[in-house]
């Protein structure tokens, strides 16, 4: 017999990991990267802000300015844990700001850094991640000069944030903007994916998998100047960060209006974060990278662009994934193992939040 004693649940304390579209509230998915974060900049950033430069909605905005070509961006690092296998959160303020000058084809040359401090946490806490912060700007061959501090009380910050902002030269005759992308663009990846989003989920909820995954938390503007070697003429660069691959793959197709079509197979998922995203349900497409690019380049180009990836240490695993076609015009569909297509739909919020 059932107890009927006991107290009925009190729904109204149920959460639901995809939050309704129509919330009055900011939640947690306005921060994942997909279709809640691109409402909350559609509706209300950008009409407030207003900008033919804002419009381009890039990972960097390239400017004019004096005649020199600009590229200029800043992020917000929220990360938990602050420290994890393969980097911290000093390392993803330096590589997460440098490798969104370098998707337009920049080379980071200035960083600015603000710290917000939560009063209570330790001073060696502090100095460790400014140290980690520091050397990551010396590795990327970028120099901080600026910077701001704010402390706010106990119990409304989680430690350490973190601000960078910063700027670089654009190299003449590039441009690399989702616009530029049309179909039969070939579509490469620069290495394994999902492996910073496991490497933080690991660590976060205390989960072992049989071998320690470590952040592919690297700065890729090297990466990028050895594919401008080969060619000017990249279509678009994104890093698959919040959204993972599928939100990177999505948010091109629709700015430049072509379908996307990749092979699932083709895409590099390690054997350890395949294991731990199928244990919890997750699909690896969604899941964020700090270290790894998606090129989209013109077919003339893709076999002398991938082999100059390939020489280099942060391209190694560069693979071919798909390419860009006329049909369903900003759909993303990957042709499954079995013969079958699938849509690889831009996702509602995150599966793994405060990853960056």
């Amino acid at each position: 017999m059932p107890d009927t004693t006991q107290a009925p649940p009190d729904l109204t304390a149920w959460t639901c990991p995809a939050p309704l579209r129509d919330q009055p509230k900011v939640v947690m998915g306005h921060g994942g990267g997909g279709v809640m974060s691109a409402e909350l900049v559609q509706n209300i950033f950008a009409p407030a802000f207003g900008g033919r430069v804002l419009s381009q909605l890039g990972d960097s905005a390239a400017l004019s300015l004096g005649g020199i070509r600009l590229a200029f961006s800043t992020d917000s690092f929220v990360v938990r844990p602050l420290f994890f296998p393969g980097g911290s959160i000093g390392d993803l303020a330096v590589n997460g700001t440098v490798n969104d000058l370098a998707m337009s084809g920049a080379r980071a040359a200035f960083l600015s850094c603000g710290f917000i401090l939560e009063e209570g946490v330790e001073m060696e806490v502090v100095a460790r991640v400014s140290h980690a912060l520091g050397a990551a700007a010396r590795a990327a061959d970028v120099e901080v000069v600026t910077g701001d501090t704010k402390v706010v009380e106990a119990g409304h910050g989680d430690g350490v944030y973190l601000n960078t902002a910063g700027i670089g030269l654009i190299p003449d005759g590039v441009d690399i903007r989702p616009q530029r992308v049309v179909p039969g663009d070939v579509v490469i990846v620069s290495g394994a994916i999902g492996v910073h989003g496991v490497a933080i989920m690991s660590v976060r909820e205390g989960l072992e998998f049989g071998v320690e995954i470590v952040s592919d938390c690297a700065a890729l503007g090297g990466l990028v100047a050895t594919m401008l070697d080969v060619t000017p003429d990249l279509h678009a660069l994104r890093d698959p960060t919040r959204g993972g691959l599928a939100a990177a793959l999505n948010e091109i197709a629709v700015a430049a209006r072509v379908g996307v079509e990749i092979r699932e197979k083709a895409v590099p998922v390690p054997p350890e974060v395949d294991g731990a995203c199928t244990m919890l349900g997750l699909d690896p497409l969604y899941v964020a990278n700090e270290g790894k690019l998606v090129a989209f380049v013109p077919r003339q180009h893709a076999d002398a662009v991938l082999a100059a990836m390939r020489a280099h240490p942060l391209g190694a695993g560069s693979t071919v994934i798909g390419e860009c076609v006329r049909s369903h015009p900003g759909m993303v569909v990957a042709r499954t193992g079995l013969g079958g297509t699938r849509v690889v739909d831009l996702p509602i919020g995150e599966q793994l939040p405060r990853i960056c």
